[in-house]
């Protein structure tokens, strides 16, 4: 099985992986765990490129395929092994991130990204999406380290990607759930088990 989490800055994704990669390893299954950009010698440099601040100009358009080089390693050097083994992935954002960031928010074409994904990802893609969703100030007010590059886009651009994920969810309802992030860990943490025991029981899991 494969899971992803996204949803806007701030609004705790890496506690709620933790607390289900946990919870997985506790129902025994054979976890990996990786981040997009990222787990992949190539996929940590393009990570450096894209999310520190720096002065290199980058079109929107080479930030999208960027993202895209970096989760094509990713799918090839680390997700493919791990689904062919039987292991139960866990992505820190996935193709979706790609499509609100860059596509909703920020105007490239939301339908032309997926196909360039689908491209890019073998046609791999999570079996569900947990999508933690909150309202922006309240996320942002939560954060307590510096702003990378993205992440200083601001709080109007951060309401275009939440929304932007929000018609994603309203468009694939059966693979991308969204959860109230605005709630005390543990809540938010049993909504996920119970959303990931309906895909792990259909696969013959869990």
């Amino acid at each position: 099985m494969f899971f992803s989490f996204d949803g806007t800055d701030g609004v705790g994704k890496s506690t709620q992986i933790e607390l289900f990669r946990q919870w997985l390893l506790d129902s025994g299954h054979d976890v990996l765990l990786c981040r997009d950009p990222g787990s992949t010698a190539l996929g940590e440099r393009l990570r450096e490129l894209l999310l520190q601040k720096h002065d290199i100009a980058i079109d929107l358009r080479s930030e999208m395929f960027l993202y895209m080089t970096a989760r094509t390693q990713m799918v090839e050097e680390v997700i493919k092994p791990a689904l062919k083994a039987g292991k139960t992935v866990i992505c820190d954002r996935y193709l979706l991130a790609n499509i609100v960031y860059q596509g909703h928010a920020g105007g490239l074409e939301a339908d032309m990204i997926r196909q360039v994904g689908a491209v890019a990802t073998d046609a791999i893609l999570p079996d569900l999406t947990i999508l933690l969703d909150m309202d922006v100030t309240h996320a942002r007010g939560r954060m307590d380290r510096e702003l990378d590059r993205i992440e200083s886009q601001g709080l109007v651009y951060m309401e275009q990607v939440r929304q932007g994920f929000l018609k994603e969810s309203a468009l694939f309802p059966e693979s991308i759930k969204v959860v109230n992030a605005a709630r005390e860990v543990d809540e938010i943490h049993q909504e996920i088990v119970e959303l990931a025991k309906q895909f792990l029981g259909s696969a013959g899991g869990g």
